[in-house]
């Protein structure tokens, strides 16, 4: 695989902490609903505590009859960055493209440089996985010490949308417990990568942010 300058699309979501996630699934009309759309981030510890596990969703709110149609864009590269050392830039990657029906994987690495362009680490090729089509059971992969997936999952993120509404308009003071689900009975684009923790430098604490960058 060539290397290939990739440059930052409109969708991002940023977080910090040990264990974390984030949701966005309202995004500009141009990137809402495709492959440059992020949701949600999540990391956190593996059933091994040795390793840390990074989930990308992207294309939101999307329908049963609507998810087997649904599909990773081979122009769009999702990028989890990672800055070990508390100054809000990355000091490493992890890059995920997708070619045929396959997820390739690269990474962690440090970039090749930092802010709003990229470039494919192909020297840092760190496995595969074969994508999971709707309604099969997970396709899941192994290699150097890491496991990947990729494919149509239900989301994940429970939110109140309604009574959010509400508590704006003035209408109610809390959310209800344990409220409604809007996003129940949607689904997500799930990219999935478990990374053992000596991968990741020695601190005890890192930042993390996703992005989505596409081929120029």
């Amino acid at each position: 695989m060539k290397k290939t300058k990739m440059v930052l699309g409109l969708s991002l979501v940023a977080i910090s902490g040990l264990i974390f996630m984030a949701a966005d699934h309202a995004d500009a009309p141009a990137v809402t609903g495709n492959a440059s759309d992020i949701t949600d981030v999540y990391a956190f510890q593996g059933q091994d505590n040795n390793n840390l596990v990074f989930a990308v969703n992207t294309q939101g709110l999307l329908t049963p009859s609507a998810t087997a149609a649904a599909k990773f864009n081979d122009n769009v590269m999702i990028e989890i960055n990672i800055d070990n050392t508390g100054d809000n830039v990355e000091d490493l990657v992890i890059q995920a493209i997708k070619r045929g029906n396959k997820m390739y994987f690269f990474g962690p690495v440090a970039p090749g440089n930092t802010g709003v362009s990229s470039t494919v680490k192909t020297a840092a090729a760190a496995g595969s996985v074969d994508i999971t089509p709707y309604g099969s059971a997970p396709i899941t992969s192994t290699s150097n010490g890491m496991k990947f997936f990729a494919g149509p999952r239900d989301d994940p993120f429970f939110f109140d949308l309604g009574q959010f509404k509400a508590i704006l308009a003035g209408n109610a003071t809390s959310f209800n417990n344990p409220g409604t689900d809007t996003f129940s009975g949607t689904n997500v684009l799930s990219t999935v990568i478990e990374v053992p923790k000596s991968l990741l430098g020695t601190t005890t604490s890192i930042n993390v942010w996703a992005e989505t960058k596409k081929k120029q």
